[in-house]
């Protein structure tokens, strides 16, 4: 089984994805930790020096590397991953997708302190253009992140709520 976490950054995908890899006993990989790893510099590193297109590119790269040799895994992708180079494609193609999908007042809450350290909301000035950014990235990438088989919506997402989730979806597949 492969299991792939996709949504908005803040959305909980990293903290959900290793909490259900422990209870369902699967190996789990982080798709920013993998490109952090193989790059040897930080995410927010490669934005800097080389910009978004050719993360994007390392991203569809490591993505499908990652899939060719890992057969049993739950990924927490990158909050854009499922937008850019057909991603969403090999990953509805090759597992189980979920989104993770979290209200923009939740996200912005959770992403504070940290926005500083994300690439994309690094350099905006305040809470509310930390919020105005959310609402307009959530808005492009919907189409894709709509496309998951199966949604969670906080702040139902447990590990016990995702594991009734993929139980029931599996009795019915």
């Amino acid at each position: 089984m492969r299991l792939y976490l996709i949504g908005m950054p803040g959305a909980g995908k990293t903290t959900l994805g290793r909490a259900l890899a422990t209870a369902l006993e699967l190996p789990f990989h982080d798709l920013d930790e993998e490109i952090v790893r193989e790059e040897g510099r930080s995410v927010a590193d490669v934005f800097l020096t080389e910009g978004e297109a050719y993360f994007r590119q390392r991203e569809a790269e490591v993505l499908r590397d990652l899939v060719d040799r890992t057969p049993r895994m739950v990924l927490s992708t990158g909050g854009g991953t499922p937008c850019f180079h057909q991603n969403l494609e090999v990953l509805l193609q090759t597992g189980l997708t979920l989104y993770l999908a979290v209200s923009v007042t939740e996200l912005a809450r959770r992403l504070q302190h940290a926005a500083s350290a994300r690439p994309l909301l690094a350099q905006l000035p305040d809470a509310a253009a930390l919020e105005n950014r959310l609402r307009e990235t959530l808005a492009a990438r919907q189409q894709f992140y709509d496309r998951a088989p199966l949604r969670c919506t906080a702040p139902t997402c447990t590990v016990e709520s995702l594991r009734h989730l993929l139980a029931t979806y599996q009795a019915s597949a």
